[in-house]
Formats: structure tokens, sequence, C-alpha cells
């Protein structure tokens, strides 16, 4: 009975890996609840690491170094504290080697040649043949060459995701090459000065699955080129791409299997040649921002009718005759849609309530505007059309006023309590929302920002 209670709870805190506070909350209970929740918070021990909190991990970290290691970092005239071997082998449990936030974490501790020294142990502490990693995170221009270290074939083999700088070295490049041959998730940061050996490491992949390229370089030519080449390989198997800048190439074509697009176009002028007639028939999730709307509209025209979530944070020229043609299109092609974020004009409300009538799948909206609309007519319209499913809202427009809120709410009434979300304006709001509250006309509210 206390084996199936040990893995009952091993399930739960496990759904609850992303909440901090209540894994926190449940640590100190008794042995067993402790021995569960380690080496799940351990399991990435950088995602929740909090500003001012860099020299308690580093010292956590340093504690589990050797006596060899820490005469070593003595004798360098690194004072370290003399904190006994923890009773957990908290370093055992790591699975995401974040290089990035090590490196980070030393350098802003220490001055240059010390933290040389201390980067040396750590990466020898943490790359060892009883480690297995399974996310990776390479810093800018990183250069040690950890492939080289004793146990480093055994403890990379089986790396999942790798995000990485493309300035990384070659040899660090190419010794990973070797190593890793199992990468599913690649996530690339394109610099001023980009290493060619990032190409050879995509190919050698056998099931690559997702791809993101952040470029914030205004660079394009032969590496931008290179690298789309080497995805061709994987055309059949990759379902996840995000870009910031417009292929160079028509690889995008080529992702027939292509689940999940993201793009995100800002201050780009170039011509969007390979994207004017993309056809992605199994597309199901489109997030986009800062992208020509007419090039939008075709690529959800040419969709099959999978899309079910669609985010257009902001788009190129989007006037009032290209608001209502966005919205049409996606109710002519996407009845089975649960989730929509888009700007709305004045003249789009109509459009939108034809939108609400046809998605009846639709749960969530999120809408905002550039200049002010006819909130008195969507409120209208969104108690009148919205899906039975549809009670989660998320609104960013230039002004609420309080007579337009407290229709909508009474126009509301009788329909599934509102998830609500929008930024708080006047304390009357606030009233107003804590009466409905209330009233179980809604059922929730955040003031936060909409993004």
């Amino acid at each position: 009975m206390s084996k199936l209670n040990g893995d009952v709870l091993c399930l739960i805190f496990e759904e609850l890996r992303d909440d901090e506070k209540a894994l926190l909350s449940c640590l100190s209970i008794n042995k067993t609840f402790c021995e569960i929740i380690i080496p799940i918070l351990w399991k990435n021990p950088w995602k929740f690491l909090r500003k001012g909190k860099d020299r308690l991990l580093l010292n956590v970290i340093l504690s589990h170094l050797s006596n060899e290691s820490k005469n070593n970092l003595i004798q360098n005239n690194i004072l370290i504290n003399s904190y006994q071997r923890p009773l957990f082998d908290y370093i055992s449990f790591c699975r995401h080697l974040n290089l990035n936030v090590i490196q980070r974490i030393i350098y802003s501790l220490h001055e240059e040649s010390k933290a040389k020294i201390i980067e040396n142990e750590l990466l020898n502490l943490f790359i060892s043949e009883n480690m297995k990693y399974t996310h990776l995170y390479l810093p800018y221009q990183f250069n040690f060459q950890i492939h080289c270290i004793l146990g480093a074939n055994s403890c990379l083999s089986e790396i999942k995701f790798l995000s990485c700088n493309a300035s990384v070295e070659n040899n660090v490049l190419d010794g990973l090459t070797e190593i890793c041959k199992l990468i599913k998730e690649v996530e690339i940061y394109f610099e001023r000065c980009n290493n060619y050996g990032i190409s050879r490491l995509i190919e050698t992949q056998k099931k690559l699955f997702s791809i993101c390229l952040l470029d914030s370089y205004k660079n394009y030519g032969s590496f931008h080129e290179i690298i789309e080449n080497s995805l061709i390989k994987h055309a059949n198997t990759i379902q996840y791409l995000r870009i910031q800048k417009p292929p160079v190439t028509n690889i995008l074509s080529s992702f027939v299997n292509l689940k999940v697009l993201e793009l995100e176009f800002n201050g780009d002028n170039r011509v969007y040649k390979y994207l004017e007639k993309l056809f992605l028939p199994f597309l199901q999730i489109l997030r986009t921002r800062f992208v020509p709307i007419n090039i939008l509209i075709n690529l959800i025209k040419n969709t099959t009718g999978t899309l079910i979530d669609i985010s257009i944070k902001s788009s190129m020229s989007n006037s009032v005759d290209n608001n209502k043609k966005i919205i049409e299109s996606i109710y002519q092609k996407c009845p089975n849609l649960k989730y929509l974020k888009l700007l709305l004009r004045n003249k789009g409300i109509l459009e939108l309530e034809k939108l609400l009538i046809t998605c009846q799948y639709l749960d969530e909206l999120c809408l905002f505007d550039y200049d002010e609309i006819d909130l008195n007519n969507l409120f209208k319209i969104l108690a009148r059309s919205s899906p039975t499913g549809l009670f989660k809202f998320k609104f960013s427009f230039s002004q609420i006023e309080f007579d337009s809120l407290e229709l909508f709410f009474d126009n509301w009434k009788g329909r599934h309590p509102m998830i609500l979300q929008f930024e708080r304006q006047t304390e009357d709001i606030d009233v107003l929302i804590e009466k409905y509250k209330s009233e179980g006309i809604i059922k929730s509210y955040s003031g936060g920002l909409v993004l």
C-alpha cells in the first residue's frame, strides 16, 4: 500500500512540476513528500531561480565538489562556504544542464580569472558518466570542450532538447554532433558571427520534431540559407516551427506535417514570396506577429479546417477592410477553432458575430484595439451570439467604460459564469466586478495586462 501511495504521490507532484509554490508548501510535510519533491525541483533547478538567489544556488552546487576540487579553489584564493556535503545528491537529479545560467552566476559573482577556474570545476562536476541529461543549453561563443570530459558521451547521448547560440565554437559543435543523435527539439539564436557546424549538427539528427530559429541580427544571406537547407532532411518529421525572419528559401512548403507555426517578422520589409501560396494541410496552431495581413489571409485560406488556435498579436496593413477579410477567412476555413486572439476594428464587429455563430467550439477569445471601438455593440453581440462553450474573455481596449461592462454582465445572465481578464481602470469597475462575482455572473477576474 505504501508503494502504491508513493506512486500516486509521484504522479500528483509531477503534475505540479511548474507550480513552485505548491511544491515548496508540501516539501516539509514528511520524509516521503520530501523524497518525491526534491528530485522534481532539481530536475530543472534553473527554472525557479529568483533574482538575488544566485549565490545561494552556487553554494549548494559547490558543496557537491570533491575535496580535491575544493582544495583547488582554495589554492587559487577562491573562498567558498564550508558547507558539509548535503543529505541529498541534488546534482544527480538534474536533467537540464543550463550552462547559460551557470556561466552567468559564476561571472556575476567572481572576477574573470577566478570565474574560469570555478567554471572548469563545475563542468567536471556536472558532466560525468553517472549523469543523464535530456536538455542542454549553451551560451554565446561557448568554447569549452565539454565533449572531451570523461563521461561526456554517456551523459549527453540522450539529449532531446538543445538550445544554443550559433556562435558556439566549431570544435564544440563537432563534438556534440558525434555524441548527440537523438535531439528532437532545437532552439538556435543567430548572431553576427555564426558557425556553419550547426547545420551538420541539425542534419545528423534522426527524428527532429521542433525547430525554433531566433534572429535579432538583421543580416540575411548564405548562413540562413544553409540552415534552412539542413532542415530539408527533416521535412517529414518537423511539426513545430518558430521563426523570426521570413525564410530565404522555399523550405516551408516542404513541411507537409507541420502542426504549429509561429511567425514574428518585426521590422522586416522583405518580399514574402515564399509565404504567399503556402499550403499546410495539417496546421493546428498559428501564432503571428508583424506579418502582412494578406499573407495571413492566404495562409488561413490554404488550410483544410484543422486550425484550432489562432493568435494574431499584431499585423502589418491591418486596415478596416483587411480586418473584415481576416475574420471572414477564419470563420470560413476554421470551423473547429477553439482559441482566437486578434485586433478588432468597428467594421469587423459584424464579421465577428458570424465567426461566433460558425465556430461553435470556440472557448477563449482575446480581443484588442488600436483605437476606440463600439463596446456596447461588441458586448451585446458577445452576450447574444457566443457559443455555449465560450466564457473565457481577455480584452485589451484603449478604454473600457462602466456602462458598457454593466450591460455586458446583465446580458450574460443565465450563461456559464465567465472568466475575465483586462486591466483595471477605475474603482467603480472594481466594485462592479465584485458585484457580479457575488451573483455568479463572473467566475474569476484577473486585472493583469493582456499580452
